[in-house]
């Protein structure tokens, strides 16, 4: 199939990836549009992991209020230079994250984060849950680790599926950003505030 100047714009427009590496999708893909995207992605994760432990010192602090001041969002977001910092993509990037936080109120970045006395206070949830529904004991192990799982996937930030696209988590969506801007970029920490919430913290 012929791969004409058009097509190559368009699939530059929806990825920003440069001109020869989409020419280079779009053969790959035989001219399949949403195949270009899927090959753009994982070269573009690749090359994104492997900036992955660069340092990322520069950044932006994203404040964000939502439902007229019910929730509020802070954010800080890494990477390596102040070009970047200020660049729009990697702005956008930082507001759209702070819209994850105070949509889906995660409480993690990552699982590494959850206390290891939580998961287990997850997992007993998760046996006696599965028991009652009657499950065979074979089959209990398995239940309670896709549930812990599950769990995961809803409290840490990392593993969110994107309010805006659910084939994408956050981790992915980073990455993609990473592929495009070039550099490292890390989500250092967040708080999110809700109005008249209790908090355990004084």
């Amino acid at each position: 199939m012929e791969i004409t100047t058009e097509m190559i714009k368009k699939l530059r427009a929806a990825t920003n990836a440069p001109m020869l590496d989409c020419r280079k999708a779009l053969q790959e893909a035989n001219g399949d549009f949403d195949k270009a995207v899927d090959w753009l992605r994982e070269k573009g994760m690749a090359t994104a992991a492997k900036r992955a432990d660069r340092v990322a010192s520069n950044g932006v602090v994203e404040l964000y209020s939502h439902g007229g001041g019910r929730v509020g969002v802070m954010v800080e977001i890494n990477c390596e230079t102040d070009f970047v910092a200020r660049a729009e993509q990697f702005r956008n990037l930082a507001h759209e994250i702070a819209l994850q936080i105070a949509a889906s109120a995660p409480k993690y970045i990552t699982a590494e984060e959850i206390p290891a006395a939580e998961l287990e206070h997850e997992r007993d949830i998760a046996r006696a849950r599965a028991k009652e529904e009657g499950k065979p004991d074979n089959v209990l192990a398995k239940i309670v680790d896709g549930r812990v799982e599950k769990y995961k996937d809803e409290v840490c930030l990392l593993r969110q599926a994107y309010i805006r696209d659910e084939s994408l988590t956050i981790e992915k969506l980073i990455l993609q950003n990473v592929a495009a801007i070039g550099e490292s970029v890390i989500v250092r920490r967040f708080q999110r505030w809700e109005l008249g919430e209790s908090t355990s913290q004084n």
